[in-house]
């Protein structure tokens, strides 16, 4: 394993000769994006659409691993703080086989689009008082409107408009702001993994993986490399309720991210958490508003909040149904999302009832 986190390193880092200019993962923020690696086996075609004119909006206790060895810095090292008022980060999990960030620039040249599904979508939200982080998983088959498209199940906003169109489509759904959005695939989902040196999942039900190395899971606590937590936030067809479930156990992975990243220590010093930032940043998509100084601050920030306050919900749905082009679609609850967006507009989400 590559030692992530050297003196040498560090000591090259700090001095400037040769600072990466990336998006970076944040405390929060790294333990979503690290379960958005949802792989579809057997995806639909994408939905037929005119392209519009309309502009698009840009308690756990494994051993630490590279990521989390960093060494403190030579000198005290002040980060940016976070800007007044409450917080949005759109996680998004690509379902692209191979590298999303070298087909995203590739697309981007060509002007095609990337063969890819939204199928993770969380928005995390921070809280003015920043006392508590919210994540509100949204179900990659929900059917919406995406802007200048129409109805269409959210996850094909992805490769319609790339990550700016996923933005403005559950900005629009929720009528909030997304401030920032941060996407994954899986390969370096795999590899985030294994470089914090394996996480600790609580399994609420014991159950074998569909994908791969059908891995099985105990009940209890489970430790966990890159391919098998793969697995286990991908898994949905070994359970009665599929997606819901894969849901939960997303949100129980990332409480395990964030307590065991609290608990090693790097986010007590700016100077590790700064070159935890900087290594993780090359295997993250983020927005241009996202410096690597600025998603190290976000994470300082956070860093005496309680993983296990972290508080999880599923955007409201009404079942499931069939859309006039027959695709298995999720339906909306509409009264519960007004209140979804209600209690953001009024930064009240713990508010909300369970």
């Amino acid at each position: 394993m590559e030692k992530w986190f050297s003196a040498e390193f560090l000591k090259t880092f700090l001095h400037g000769r040769r600072a990466i200019v990336a998006a970076v993962a944040a405390m929060l923020v790294l333990g979503t994006v690290t379960t958005g690696i949802l792989v579809s086996v057997n995806r639909p075609a994408p939905p037929a659409a005119a392209p519009s004119s309309a502009p698009v909006d840009n308690s756990i206790t494994a051993t630490a691993g590279p990521l989390l060895k960093a060494e403190r810095p030579e000198a005290p090292l002040a980060l940016p703080g976070l800007p007044a008022g409450p917080v949005n980060v759109l996680v998004i999990g690509s379902d692209i086989r191979g590298n999303a960030k070298e087909a995203t620039k590739q697309a981007a040249k060509s002007g095609s689009r990337v063969d890819h599904r939204a199928d993770t979508l969380m928005l995390m939200h921070i809280p003015a008082d920043r006392k508590k982080v919210y994540g509100i998983s949204i179900m990659r088959d929900l059917w919406v409107d995406i802007p200048g498209y129409g109805g269409s199940k959210i996850n094909a906003s992805l490769e319609i408009g790339g990550t700016a169109l996923v933005a403005r489509t559950i900005g629009n759904l929720l009528h909030t702001r997304i401030h920032h959005t941060v996407m994954v695939d899986f390969d370096n989902f795999r590899a985030i993994v294994d470089g914090l040196g394996g996480i600790e999942v609580n399994v609420s039900a014991p159950f074998t993986s569909t994908h791969d190395s059908r891995h099985s899971f105990r009940q209890g606590v489970n430790r966990l490399n890159g391919q098998q937590a793969l697995e286990f936030v991908r898994e949905r067809y070994a359970f009665s309720d599929g997606d819901y479930q894969r849901v939960r156990n997303q949100q129980e992975f990332i409480r395990a991210v964030m307590s065991k990243m609290q608990s090693s220590g790097v986010l007590k010093d700016a100077g590790k958490t700064l070159a935890f930032a900087t290594k993780v940043a090359p295997r993250l998509i983020m927005d241009n508003g996202l410096g690597v100084m600025k998603l190290a601050g976000l994470a300082y920030a956070l860093r005496d909040i309680d993983a296990r306050s972290a508080s999880f919900m599923t955007l409201p749905t009404a079942g499931t149904g069939v859309s006039g082009d027959g695709q298995s679609i999720v339906l909306p609850d509409y009264n519960g999302i007004a209140q979804v967006a209600d209690a953001l507009a009024k930064d009240r989400l713990g508010q909300l009832p369970k």
